[in-house]
């Protein structure tokens, strides 16, 4: 990764894979490795840019949708998983699956695809300033897992609005998802 990835993007990736162990310790999940595997991977394909990126996931080819081909930076997960397989010889299906899914999640994802998709958001790189919440996002993160995805799904669909960026509608299915879970887990306490 460091050969292939900038210093910050590699810099990320490697606190990506940290924070994704910490949880994973804190969750008592036991495939440390499968987790900093996953961690270090989840941005392979990022370095290329977007215009590459459309390009191979249409060459290869991997299923793009409208919004993906007008938006090819969400598709960097889904190529990384390719990349993650076909590159770096990767087989195990969880660890392809949480790349392919760390940028807009989906519903009912295990507990690796939410420590990929929670570090990646929370890992200590990530500015403050331009990030509202991120302290309580942190620390929520540790102690429940689907609020702290239902919380940084609501501010990535917030500020995707606010930015008028065009919203894939799998990030809006994933955060009514977790939305829907947690609110059901309130109602039962």
């Amino acid at each position: 990764m460091q050969k292939i990835l900038s210093g910050k993007r590699y810099l990320h990736s490697i606190s990506v894979a940290y924070t994704a162990a910490s949880m994973a310790m804190c969750y008592q999940y036991e495939d440390l490795r499968q987790v900093i595997i996953a961690g270090l991977l989840h941005d392979c394909a990022k370095q290329l840019g977007d215009g590459i990126i459309l390009e191979r996931c249409l060459t290869i080819p991997l299923s793009v949708s409208e919004v993906e081909a007008r938006n090819p930076f969400l598709l960097h997960g889904k190529l990384g998983a390719y990349i993650a397989k076909n590159e770096y010889e990767i087989e195990d299906e969880d660890i392809l699956s949480s790349i392919e899914w760390h940028t807009t999640g989906k519903p009912n994802m295990t507990m690796l695809e939410k420590f990929i998709f929670l570090a990646d958001y929370i890992e200590p790189y990530r500015a403050q300033k331009t990030t509202p919440g991120l302290l309580q996002i942190r620390e929520i993160s540790f102690r429940d897992i689907d609020y702290a995805m239902c919380l940084v799904l609501e501010n990535t669909l917030r500020y995707l609005r606010e930015s008028e960026t065009e919203i894939d509608p799998q990030t809006q299915v994933t955060y009514d998802y977790y939305k829907e879970l947690f609110n059901s887990k309130g109602e039962q306490n």
